[in-house]
């Protein structure tokens, strides 16, 4: 079975629920505490194994790509400045991994970004993950699901227990239950009206699939909100192959809705040794 060695992330998206903040920078970009959201999102495919981050780009990312690279003068100001330990934070990742860049031209949907990776990605298994859904956990996410994909052999869609109406803004599975959180996929669809759900298990940003998604991709029409879904060309491969859904162990941030993405802020500030109790104790002295 191969290695999942390349993860692709898709971020050319205009970020338009974050407007007037994305208007001149990626919604990528945007600072949780003091790490760009998509940072956390690279440091977890690189303590799940990952090896060479694919990043789908558009017009107006560059800064996606200038945060990757090495920057020279800084690097030696903060040597020389005796700054070590943020010098060996600027260089962990771009020491650790290899990235690579493709231009999506058009915001077609999350399936056309993944089908823009095709050439970079080959005929690898590879991850594809989203910098809005970020998961706080003790073991990395994606390193969860790379373990179900070496016990399945197929590829795996991570989901979370969602009640209520807001089911109908997320890819939705029905399944058969294989172990305690993992299922095989009987059928899914994308963003179901909350009374045709087929469970409350909706898909989240992380998944592993295999490179015969790629030719399915290119045969599929534009799907809701007029744009190429993956989640129904993944549907049409089902056809021909097991899927498995696994329900992970974490907790995940919508860190792509405003209200999400706050709680977010605050709740990785409380974990900071040195932002926490300060922070702490400034929200206990809060009138709410």
């Amino acid at each position: 079975m191969n290695k999942i060695r390349k993860a692709v992330f898709p971020a050319a998206g205009l970020g338009t629920r974050f407007l007037p903040a994305t208007k001149a920078q990626p919604k990528e970009m945007l600072p949780l505490v003091d790490k760009p959201l998509i940072q956390y999102v690279v440091e977890e495919a690189l303590s799940s194994g990952i090896e060479h981050i694919v990043v789908v780009t558009g017009r107006g990312k560059q800064a996606i790509e200038d945060h990757f690279d090495i920057s020279f003068e800084l690097e030696q100001l903060l040597e020389e400045r005796g700054k070590t330990e943020i010098l060996a934070q600027l260089r962990q990742i771009h020491e650790r991994s290899s990235f690579s860049y493709v231009r999506q031209k058009k915001a077609l949907g999350l399936g056309h970004a993944v089908l823009v990776a095709k050439d970079v990605v080959g005929s690898e298994p590879f991850a594809v993950m989203l910098g809005d859904d970020i998961v706080d956990s003790e073991v990395p996410c994606l390193k969860q699901m790379i373990g179900v994909y070496e016990r399945y052999g197929g590829p795996v869609i991570a989901v979370a227990e969602i009640n209520g109406p807001e089911i109908s803004r997320f890819g939705v599975v029905a399944v058969q239950q294989l172990e305690e959180r993992v299922y095989r996929i009987a059928d899914m669809v994308e963003k179901p009206p909350y009374e045709q759900a087929p469970s409350n298990l909706a898909i989240i940003g992380r998944y592993i699939l295999t490179a015969d998604i790629f030719p399915v991709l290119e045969r599929t029409a534009a799907g809701a909100g007029g744009e190429i879904q993956l989640t129904d060309a993944m549907r049409k491969l089902l056809a021909k192959r097991d899927f498995y859904a696994y329900k992970f162990v974490g907790e995940r941030h919508d860190a792509g809705d405003k209200l999400g993405f706050l709680i977010a802020t605050v709740e990785f500030a409380l974990k900071r040794p040195d932002l926490g109790p300060a922070f702490r104790q400034y929200l206990k002295s809060l009138k709410l």
